[in-house]
C-alpha cells in the first residue's frame, strides 16, 4: 500500500478529480456515440484533429478558450465570496457594447491607449451591471441568483435597443468598425497560423489571471473576500465589513466579464452586431470556474478544455460526420462528474487503496 503526505494527497485529489471527470465524461461520449451508430474511435480522432492537427486549429482553440478565461475567472471570483453571478453573461455583454463605442470612438490614438480605454470601458460597463445584484444582495438580502438571471435578459434587450436606436450604421443592426487603433488582432501570427482569429486578448487574459490571483491571496482584499465566502457570520464578528465586499466582489466580478466582452469584440468580432439571442460565454463560464475549482489557475485549464472541445468538435462533425451536440453530452459529463466530485473522489481513494 502506497502512503502519500497530507499535501500529496491534497494536490492528487485536486488534480484528479477534474482528470478523472474528463475521462468519465469521455466516456459517456464514446457511449453515446455507439447508441447513435457512430465510432467512438473515428469521432475521437477527429475531435483530436480539431484542435491539434495543424497551427489553424490550435490557433482556433486558443480564440476559443480566451474569453471563457474572463468568464471563468469572473465566476471563481464572485464564488470565493459565496455569490454565485450567473449573470456573467449579460455583463459580458453590456461589455461588448462598450467596447466597441470606445473602440470604433477615437480613432489615431495611440494603440496602447486606445486599446486600455476600450478595454477600460467594458470592465466599467460590466462592473456597474454587476453592481446592481450586489447592492441588492449586500443590502437587502436578495439572492443574486434571481436578480442575475434576470438581468441577463435586460442586458440582451438594453444593448439591442441602443444598437437600433443610437448606435447603428447606415441599414445594419451593428455599430461602425472598431478602429485599427484598437485592433487586437496579431497580424503575423495570423498568418503563421492560417488566418486562425487568436489575438492579443489572451496574453490581457494572463494579466487578469495574475492580478485575481493576486488579490484573492496575497492582499487584505481577498483574505476579507474569502472570509465571507466561508462564513459570513463569522467574517461579520471577526470585524469584517460583509456588505462591502459583497459589493466589491460583485463589482470585480463584472468588470473582468466585461473586460472579457470588450476584448472579444477587439480581437474578434470587430463591432457589435443586434442578435436575438445571449452569446453563452458567460454560461460556459460557470462549468469552467466548476472545473477548475474556483481556482484563477484552475480556471485557465478549464478554460482549454472547453475551447478544444467545442473547436474539435467542429472538425469532428465535418470528418466523421458525428454530431456536434455529441461534445456538449461530453461536456455535460465532465460537469456532471466535477459536481458528483466527492463520488470522483471516493473513486480515487478506493484506486490508492488497492495500489
Amino acid at each position: 500500500m502506497v502512503s502519500l503526505k497530507p499535501n500529496s494527497r491534497k494536490i492528487l485529489e485536486l488534480a484528479g478529480v477534474p482528470a478523472l471527470a474528463i475521462v468519465l465524461g469521455l466516456v459517456v461520449g464514446a457511449i453515446a456515440m455507439v447508441w447513435m451508430g457512430y465510432s467512438p474511435v473515428q469521432g475521437y480522432r477527429g475531435l483530436f484533429a480539431g484542435i491539434f492537427g495543424d497551427s489553424f486549429s490550435f490557433g482556433e482553440t486558443i480564440r476559443s478558450m480566451t474569453p471563457l478565461i474572463y468568464t471563468g475567472l469572473a465566476v471563481a471570483f464572485a464564488f470565493k465570496t459565496g455569490l454565485f453571478n450567473i449573470g456573467v453573461e449579460g455583463q459580458f455583454v453590456l461589455g461588448m457594447l462598450a467596447g466597441a463605442l470606445v473602440g470604433a470612438a477615437l480613432p489615431g490614438l495611440p494603440w496602447l491607449i486606445h486599446v486600455m480605454l476600450a478595454i477600460g470601458a467594458g470592465a466599467l460597463a460590466g462592473a456597474c451591471w454587476a453592481a446592481i445584484p450586489g447592492l441588492l444582495k449586500g443590502k437587502f438580502g436578495v439572492h443574486e441568483v434571481i436578480t442575475t438571471i434576470m438581468l441577463n435578459y435586460v442586458s440582451l434587450i438594453l444593448v439591442n435597443f441602443l444598437i437600433r436606436n443610437y448606435f447603428r450604421v447606415t441599414a445594419q443592426e451593428a455599430t461602425a468598425n472598431v478602429a485599427p487603433s484598437a485592433d487586437l488582432t496579431i497580424v503575423a501570427l495570423k498568418h503563421l497560423t492560417g488566418g486562425a482569429r487568436v489575438h492579443w486578448g489572451i496574453l490581457i487574459a494572463l494579466l487578469f489571471m495574475v492580478a485575481i490571483a493576486f488579490i484573492l491571496y496575497r492582499t487584505t482584499l481577498g483574505y476579507e473576500v474569502r472570509a465571507v465566502g466561508f462564513n459570513p457570520m463569522a467574517a461579520q464578528y471577526g470585524g469584517i465589513n460583509v456588505t462591502k465586499n459583497i459589493v466589491l466582489a460583485m463589482l470585480i466580478s463584472g468588470a473582468v466579464a466585461g473586460a472579457g466582452g470588450a476584448v472579444e469584440i477587439l480581437g474578434v468580432f470587430g463591432r457589435m452586431a443586434v442578435s436575438p439571442v445571449l452569446p453563452g460565454v458567460g454560461f460556459d463560464g460557470i462549468a469552467v470556474a466548476l472545473i477548475g475549482n474556483n481556482n484563477p489557475f484552475g480556471v485557465l485549464f478549464g478554460a482549454f478544455l472547453f475551447g478544444a472541445l467545442k473547436t474539435g468538435a467542429i472538425q469532428m462533425q465535418y470528418q466523421t460526420q458525428v454530431p456536434y451536440a455529441i461534445i456538449r453530452v461530453v461536456i455535460a459529463g465532465i460537469v456532471f462528474f466535477v459536481a458528483t466530485k466527492e463520488m470522483v473522489r471516493w473513486l480515487l481513494r478506493l484506486k490508492r487503496r488497492e495500489a
